[in-house]
């Protein structure tokens, strides 16, 4: 797959090369523009180039959101061509100081899917510590193998997610749908940031 990813830190650098060691191309954006990201794509290989965030968009069959919180609407408001686009909401609701913030009755990717129209927007890579996300992947069957949950309202899109996931060697967790499933997966619930198999990820779920 053509794959975006908007955000360079953590989580966005850790998947983009996951992605890319597995084959697929990725376009790294972030808010500094891309002569900032000569030593990540060079790290990261011949399969990632850096782009600026509306061209990663354009090119891409798929695309992961892994900016800070604070800087959502700076970093996607002017972006245009949504419409159908697979969309990982990674992010998660913390705020400058690193405390989680108070969203009322609404989930994170409620606000992120706000900012995203027309895209088949999923839940999934903000439980998972980046650095188990960037060394930590194992073969199909491994008795250690961990888990990442996936939540959406569109199941086409979600099984792209799940099965790339699988792809990067872990298990992907079908955890319903995009707010019920997304409110699963914020910071604070049982599965978030615990490393944990299918199986342990499933009964949490099931409890939660």
């Amino acid at each position: 797959m053509q794959i975006g990813i908007l955000g360079s830190g953590n989580i966005g650098a850790s998947a983009a090369g996951v992605f890319a060691r597995a084959g697929h191309h990725v376009r790294i954006a972030n808010s500094r523009g891309p002569e900032s990201l000569g030593s990540l794509v060079a790290e990261i290989g011949a399969n990632a180039e850096a782009s600026t965030a509306q061209d990663a968009v354009d090119a891409s069959d798929l695309v992961l959101i892994a900016v800070p919180w604070t800087k959502r609407e700076e970093a996607l408001g002017e972006i245009e061509g949504w419409d159908e686009k697979i969309v990982i909401d990674a992010m998660n609701p913390y705020t400058e100081d690193f405390e989680i913030e108070d969203l009322g009755s609404k989930t994170a990717t409620e606000f992120t899917r706000a900012l995203v129209p027309g895209a088949r927007v999923v839940k999934a890579f903000n439980t998972l510590f980046y650095k188990r996300l960037a060394g930590e992947g194992k073969p199909k069957g491994a008795p250690d193998r961990l888990a990442i949950p996936v939540a959406s309202d569109d199941p086409a899109a979600k099984r792209v997610v799940m099965d790339l996931i699988e792809e990067i060697g872990f298990d992907a967790v079908d955890n319903g749908g995009l707010v019920e499933g997304g409110r699963k997966q914020q910071p604070g619930s049982p599965i978030y940031n615990q490393p944990l198999g299918a199986k342990e990820m499933r009964d949490q779920l099931a409890r939660a």
